[in-house]
């Protein structure tokens, strides 16, 4: 009779006790690199789209909302996560979201594009739900390093996106944009069968209830009370540094290509803080690294405030890297929690994220036509310093042991 985590080979389906899983690590985060890319098509998109269909700006921006409402399912999408087998999850949305992203092109109506991107979103949501579950299972004691390399996928989709999508257009047309649909199909079978024994099954729970989900997040209430405060001093730093970044700039008398790889700059820096921070938090500690940080990134916004001009680059190459690097420590933490539901756990961090950090930006642009866009920034740079007081409430790190949960089970749900 088979181990429960055991295949029908009897080859063990929960991971390799102890061991760093180099090689799926490195596949999921390819997988969520190419799927992340194809969500990143609608913004180049956006200016032919409107010239198509001839489109409002209003219309166009509650494309937006159509791509992201689907968030909304987050808390589902854990519970489903965490009482079946969410490998097929992963698996089928890479395919899903290529094909959704790469038909806006041919979309004849715009009543089309909003189906196809609340599809999209609604894959998205079975991606980034369960893959983090996947990766804490993988990492063994080193979390942080893992959680490092899955979040590099996403920050580097951000810059391949526009490249890949544009490219696309000018050799083949926006309605040739179909043509990009097979790389996607092509990352969901490779999946199938490189993830064919990771633990990615349920939890061994005897009480799987809605309601047994919702206890485990009360449990950890005051956790998640915590980083929501967080989230939003930390995201109105960012906020102001990325999406009002080149608005900003252009204030201050920078041209428009100067605002622009400026953006660029910053988010290339994320990209490496996001590799290193996470791999750091292992061996210096998830709350040391948090401190840290929350000191370093006000400050020298600040010093970006007042000594901009020649100092720009170089500032803005310490911001990105600090700004991004909180995210792999965080997405660590969720998943060190003790429960019997990390993908549900997970489900609500994510949608935190999105809610907290839709409103930190919604703050600064009230500010901004308050007060002045400067003077928003001084409030932001300011207001980044409210997150140590809230890190100081979290709990030491625990001792790392290397262990897995051991009340993870990866057997099918029939």
């Amino acid at each position: 009779m088979n181990d429960k985590n055991q295949g029908p080979n009897g080859a063990s389906t929960a991971g390799k006790e102890g061991v760093f899983e180099t090689g799926r690590l490195f596949i999921i985060a390819l997988a969520h690199l190419v799927h992340d890319t194809y969500s990143a098509f609608l913004a180049p998109l956006l200016p032919l789209l409107i010239d198509k269909l001839g489109m409002s700006y209003t219309l166009a921006g509650s494309l937006s909302v159509a791509q992201r409402i689907p968030s909304i399912l987050n808390p589902i999408a854990g519970i489903l996560a965490d009482r079946f087998n969410a490998r097929w999850f992963v698996v089928i949305s890479p395919g899903l979201t290529a094909v959704a992203m790469s038909l806006l092109g041919i979309a004849p109506h715009y009543i089309f594009l909003v189906i196809l991107l609340v599809i999209m979103g609604v894959s998205a949501t079975l991606f980034h739900v369960p893959t983090p579950v996947m990766i804490r299972r993988l990492s063994a004691n080193k979390v942080g390093r893992g959680m490092s390399i899955y979040m590099l996928g996403g920050e580097l989709a951000r810059a391949l996106g526009p490249i890949t999508i544009l490219g696309a257009v000018s050799l083949w047309g926006l309605e040739g944009s179909w043509r990009l649909i097979p790389f996607g199909i092509m990352t969901s079978v490779v999946l199938h069968f490189i993830l064919d024994d990771a633990p990615a099954g349920k939890a061994a729970h005897h009480d799987n209830s809605t309601a047994a989900s919702f206890r485990s997040l009360g449990d950890h209430r005051n956790f998640f009370f915590i980083i929501t405060a967080m989230t939003f001093f930390r995201t109105m730093l960012l906020g102001s540094l990325t999406f009002y970044l080149p608005t900003y700039l252009t204030s201050k008398g920078a041209t428009m290509w100067v605002a622009g790889m400026s953006l660029s700059i910053i988010q290339s820096a994320g990209a490496v803080g996001t590799l290193c921070c996470g791999s750091i938090s292992d061996n210096l500690g998830r709350k040391n690294m948090l401190l840290i940080l929350s000191v370093v990134t006000p400050l020298f916004m600040w010093a970006f405030i007042l000594y901009g001009g020649v100092m720009t680059v170089p500032l803005l190459l310490i911001l990105g890297f600090s700004l991004f690097s909180y995210n792999p420590v965080l997405l660590a933490m969720v998943q060190e929690l003790e429960t019997d539901f990390p993908a549900f756990l997970n489900s609500i961090y994510m949608g935190m994220i999105f809610l907290v950090s839709s409103l930190s930006v919604l703050t600064v642009g009230r500010l901004a036509d308050s007060i002045g866009l400067d003077l928003a920034y001084r409030i932001a740079a300011s207001v980044g310093f409210l997150t140590i007081p809230f890190i100081l409430m979290l709990k030491d790190d625990k001792k790392k042991t290397g262990t897995r949960h051991p009340e993870w089970s990866t057997e099918d749900t029939d």
